[in-house]
């Protein structure tokens, strides 16, 4: 394995020499050296051969003294909402792990969901869809259900280090990411696809008919999928175990009780976003504030040391750099424009052309990541309607197909965070993305056209 690590790596080195000198497709001397630091830093996060922070360092320096990119787009990553979203999702997880609310919720859940190991799977799964439609941030949905999951995984027997855990920690992680790519606010790529649509192109998305679209197929069939992989691949018993009772803590109860109210009037703010107009990221950040309070207790400091992963906030810095810098080199065009010229469109051949443009969103967002692909492809829309013969609605909508079709895990930040927050390693998430990736293509892509052409949209 190792070996195969090493050659990936070393294969990658070498397109990106080659890229530097031949300056492929017309880039100019600059975009050349960023593609090659691109193409490194995706074989590091790609085969995992060092940390993910480690991928992000080389990232950050190469860019810098290189002189690629000004440092207000090589940290842009540090003053975007989502950076805070995660330290927001540490906190609030790391207070209802602290004051026991996570095991009193994983109480009350425990008689509906520890029948089976199957049971408890799906259980989760339809908890992070339903969070989906109340909660517009995945990372918000992560640090309230990773907890209470974790707190499950140990009432019923699932030990740190069995495949078991894991697979709770995986079914949380996508299961409160991937069906919310169909609801229109629930995703950031979701709504950067809509700002840019109505700005560049004065399309409008409905949220009725943007979920009737998608949700059937990538929420639902998807979401079965996703569970009987996470079966298959992760198998476990559960078991009903004695837990330990603690001795508990003076005002416990009463802190627990507040903690509860503070993270129910988080979640009204967060799901009336579309009212008020806070950013979920901000009303995250002010509910940590409360939480960090020594005074209060929810995270003392040394409970704060130890839950935000610093390291896990430079990979997901890393990754929404990438994006940021491949769109503004202009890269992303480039990138874009040369696969539509590979890309088998045709007139007529509806399913050739809405299988070329799925694949051609899902390429492109291993390279720009989610919430980047929205940005380079939404210009090339009017382009691609006019060779394809779709409708301009219906070529924007393929890009929603494109960005939760994913490859590989860096390309969706709130999956790698979740999978921290219930610190668990990453890894399995490659195991399962590529067998989704897989059956998405073969089945649920064919499935969704016909489903699309049923409903008139192409």
């Amino acid at each position: 394995m190792i070996r195969m690590k090493e050659s990936i790596f070393a294969v990658a080195v070498m397109l990106a020499i080659w890229s530097a000198i031949a300056l492929p497709a017309g880039m100019t001397p600059a975009q050349g050296l960023t593609f090659g630091v691109m193409v490194i830093t995706l074989s590091l996060w790609g085969t995992g051969l060092v940390p993910g922070y480690v991928a992000s360092m080389f990232l950050f320096v190469a860019l810098i003294l290189g002189g690629l990119a000004p440092p207000q787009e090589v940290f842009a990553s540090f003053s975007s909402s989502a950076i805070w979203l995660v330290v927001a999702g540490f906190v609030i997880g790391a207070a209802i792990t602290h004051s026991g609310l996570g095991a009193q919720l994983g109480a009350v859940a425990r008689p509906h969901v520890s029948k089976s190991y199957g049971t408890l799977i799906v259980g989760l799964m339809l908890i992070g869809m339903v969070l989906g439609f109340v909660m517009p941030s995945s990372l918000g949905r992560a640090a309230v259900l990773v907890p209470v999951g974790m707190a499950l995984a140990d009432a019923l027997g699932l030990e740190k280090g069995s495949t078991g855990r894991t697979g709770v920690a995986v079914i949380i992680a996508i299961g409160t990411n991937m069906p919310s790519f169909a609801i229109l606010p629930s995703n950031i790529p979701n709504v950067i696809l809509a700002g840019l649509a109505e700005q560049s192109l004065n399309v409008q998305f409905s949220y009725t008919k943007y979920l009737l679209l998608h949700y059937p197929v990538l929420g639902l069939l998807k979401s079965a999928v996703i569970v009987a992989l996470v079966l298959i691949l992760f198998p476990a018993r559960v078991r009903e175990i004695a837990q330990p009772t603690a001795p508990e803590r003076a005002g416990a109860g009463r802190r627990q009780a507040v903690l509860l109210a503070i993270l129910l009037v988080t979640l009204g703010l967060w799901s009336t976003d579309q009212i008020h107009g806070i950013n979920a990221a901000w009303i995250g950040l002010g509910t940590s504030l409360v939480l960090m309070i020594p005074q209060f207790g929810f995270v003392p400091p040394p409970v704060f040391k130890s839950a935000v992963d610093f390291s896990m906030l430079l990979f997901v810095a890393g990754a929404l750099s990438l994006g940021v810098v491949v769109n503004t080199s202009g890269l992303g065009e480039i990138i874009a424009g040369k696969v539509l010229t590979v890309l088998p469109f045709q007139q007529g051949n509806d399913l050739l052309n809405f299988m070329s443009l799925s694949l051609l969103g899902a390429g492109t967002s291993i390279f720009t990541t989610v919430a980047g692909m929205p940005a380079v492809l939404t210009p090339l829309a009017q382009e691609l309607a006019e060779t394809t013969g779709f409708s301009l609605n219906a070529v924007l909508m393929t890009q929603v197909i494109g960005f939760s079709t994913v490859v590989f895990p860096y390309q969706v930040g709130p999956l790698i965070v979740a999978m921290g927050l219930a610190k668990e390693s990453t890894r399995p998430l490659l195991k399962i993305m590529l067998s989704l990736f897989a059956i998405t293509v073969l089945v649920l892509l064919p499935i969704d056209f016909l489903w699309w052409k049923l409903l008139g949209t192409i």
